[in-house]
């Protein structure tokens, strides 16, 4: 069997939730495949200017491959899925392609997509007819076999202020068609399953829910760069843009300050993202703007320290297909402060604290349950501790290796 696998998103310096599941899974999955099966990772081919020559690189892959693995760079200008991977899918097929990052090509192994691929195929063939090097790995007669697609979240269908009108289309419609085409669709909750079968019509059979797993620490004493924090503080990890709720989570800070005085700071570590305007002049607006600390992007290093030392970890997002940072938190003792929609009460379980996101005052009562009241602490310690057992990211690598079969 050849396996291909979109890797064009795996292997970046910088990765947020859907580049790091599809980091995660291509590394894990290292164990499942069996050696006699050939495995090729498509990434995406740049263009390096080295010593007054043109050259092309491939990224860096910061773990081992077996000897049956294979990287293939493959290049666009733009549109390097709809276009790269498109015609590498037509001239070198393989027998199952997996997508980790929801945009199937327009090419592409699967049942449904024969009568393109054949047209394409003839095309092409009438083109370069004479030319000896034009070459099918897969002949269309074979067949095409299956294209395996993993869908994150519906997001922009839920939170649409919260993304910009081109970026709202372009995900509606290459989900859409992802969704169509796929021989089988991925979702990483059973909320992000009953989201697609609503808005997109896709039938339960052809649907999988596969949780997503999280990387647990390894380093216990990790060099730190962040200034250490004499403070209690609360903290927030992620992207700050709009639908991750900074704004009301800056709000919910001010009632706890005024109302109950705590002695905490409010630590905001991450880059900015879509609505970003409107949180900074939140953050320039507050009476308690000094107590409340903008990191900016920072290092998985510096990320477990942080949540080591953290009071709490608030997490009051509008929408998550999934929310792997919940389970990073729980995974190291500290209290989760969460969303009661979406998939959140799904992935915290019984291990987080859930309020209204749409209501500061909720979300401010949430937090001061768990900094003044120990015995709910230590209980929401504890079921989180509990939890966290249910996901792993070998589980999820195991469970999309059944889909290749």
């Amino acid at each position: 069997m050849i396996i291909g696998i979109d890797a064009s998103r795996a292997f970046l310096k910088r990765r947020t939730g859907i580049e790091e599941y599809a980091y995660q899974t291509i590394k894990h999955l290292r164990t499942c495949i069996s050696p006699t099966d050939t495995v090729i990772l498509y990434v995406r081919r740049k263009i390096s200017w080295e010593k007054g020559r043109i050259r092309f690189v491939v990224p860096e892959i910061d773990f081992s491959l077996p000897n049956n693995w294979h990287v293939r760079g493959v290049w666009a200008p733009r549109f390097w899925t709809q276009i790269a991977l498109s015609l590498e899918m037509l001239f070198h097929t393989p027998d199952v392609l997996f997508v980790p990052a929801h945009t199937v090509p327009l090419i592409h192994p699967a049942h449904n997509a024969t009568f393109l691929y054949s047209s394409v195929a003839l095309f092409v063939r009438k083109i370069f007819h004479k030319a000896s090097s034009c070459t099918f790995e897969h002949s269309v007669a074979g067949g095409p076999k299956k294209t395996i697609v993993t869908i994150h979240g519906l997001e922009y269908e839920f939170c649409k202020e919260s993304y910009a009108f081109l970026d709202r289309l372009y995900m509606r419609l290459s989900i859409r068609f992802s969704c169509r085409v796929a021989s089988t669709v991925i979702c990483v909750s059973e909320n992000t399953k009953r989201d697609v079968m609503k808005l997109y019509s896709v039938p339960e059979k052809k649907i999988q829910v596969i949780y997503e797993g999280y990387e647990q620490q390894s380093t216990e004493n990790s060099q730190q760069r962040t200034k250490k924090q004499t403070s209690p503080y609360l903290l927030f990890i992620g992207r700050l843009e709009e639908r991750k709720n900074i704004v009301r989570m800056i709000e919910a800070f001010e009632i706890l300050k005024k109302k109950y005085v705590i002695p905490h700071i409010l630590v905001l570590a991450g880059k900015p993202g879509y609505g970003y305007d409107q949180i900074r002049y939140k953050l320039q607006a507050t009476s308690h703007k000094l107590d409340i600390k903008e990191l900016g992007y920072i290092s998985e290093e510096e990320k477990w320290a942080l949540f080591k030392n953290a009071d709490v970890f608030l997490f009051p997002s509008l929408y998550e297909g999934f929310g792997i940072p919940v389970l990073e938190a729980q995974s190291v003792g500290v209290p989760v402060v969460t969303s009661d929609i979406a998939s959140l009460p799904e992935v915290g379980g019984a291990g987080a604290i859930y309020i209204d996101p749409l209501n500061a005052e909720s979300l401010a009562e949430g937090i001061y349950r768990v900094i003044s009241d120990k015995q709910q602490r230590d209980d929401i310690i504890a079921k989180a501790t509990e939890n966290v057992r249910r996901f792993s990211w070998q589980k999820c690598a195991d469970d999309i290796h059944v889909l290749f079969s």
